[in-house]
């Protein structure tokens, strides 16, 4: 049997309902034990359903858990946390941020007392448990870390890093969905151009993604090892790749995390 975890998601909008159903479905929590507030509580009709604890009260919620989840707004961050402060316990609770672009230090100004905080950075995967999640610690136990990595690597996987890398974790793979769907976009347009249906150009560019992708995953290779195995000389493979390196594939797409990487820098500075 599973060990029972109390879990409070305050702001359970789309990415605090994945978390809540990921932690659930991989029966690291039980939803009786899993606590989701919302202003709106019409929207989480159907996990109420699923015997998840549904309410309005963020106060109650904390006061049940010991793994409190912040997935709300950044504008909304100091009124939540200036609201949960008088039965926030640092013997007791685990603070875990998945606010873009707010650092530790930032909600360590809006805390009353000295916490164990676990800042995360999921991407959009984990609506499908197949995320790329972040994460960095502060005055987190070892514990505490591997306890809150494993509710996550139930989205995904999993990496812990310093919090001077987030910004960058949040381009190469929060941005990197857009930037990875947009190559998808690109190939299909390609495969309409040489014939085939749009739907069908788009189902053979998905999964020679997916498959490219697996073959990194499973094989623990490098790009480069896979690639050589499908150039021959003179071939068609090695032709195509040569034409898009002439016209700056490489480059483009590093100058691209670049720029995403320097709006990210100012926007949070």
């Amino acid at each position: 049997m599973a060990k029972k975890h109390d879990i409070a998601i305050i702001g359970a909008g789309n990415l605090g309902i994945a978390i809540a159903k990921g932690i659930a479905g991989a029966k690291l929590a039980k939803p009786k034990n899993m606590y989701l507030t919302r202003r709106h509580l019409e929207k989480l009709a159907d996990l109420k359903k699923q015997k998840f604890n549904v309410l309005a009260n963020n106060i109650e919620a904390v006061q049940n858990a010991e793994y409190v989840f912040l997935c709300v707004q950044p504008k909304q961050l100091p009124d939540v946390l200036k609201e949960i402060n008088p039965v926030l316990d640092p013997e007791k609770h685990v603070l875990i941020s998945t606010i873009t672009g707010v650092e530790i230090p930032t909600i360590e100004q809006h805390l009353e007392t000295t916490m164990p905080i676990i800042r995360a950075m999921p991407n959009t995967a984990t609506a499908i448990q197949e995320s790329m999640t972040c994460m960095c610690t502060k005055n987190a136990s070892e514990d505490q870390v591997k306890e809150v990595k494993t509710f996550f690597e139930a989205l995904g996987e999993t990496l812990v890093i310093d919090e001077n890398l987030m910004k960058a974790a949040t381009v190469l793979a929060a941005s990197g969905i857009a930037f990875f769907l947009r190559y998808i976009r690109a190939a299909t347009q390609g495969g309409i151009q040489l014939g085939f249906h749009a739907e069908e150009a788009q189902k053979i560019a998905m999964q020679t993604a997916r498959g490219a992708a697996s073959l990194l995953v499973e094989g623990e290779n490098h790009p480069e090892t896979e690639i050589d195995k499908v150039t021959t000389p003179q071939g068609c493979t090695i032709a195509g790749l040569n034409e898009m390196e002439h016209q700056g594939l490489s480059s483009a797409v590093i100058k691209g995390l670049m720029a995403s990487y320097e709006k990210i820098n100012n926007i949070t500075q």
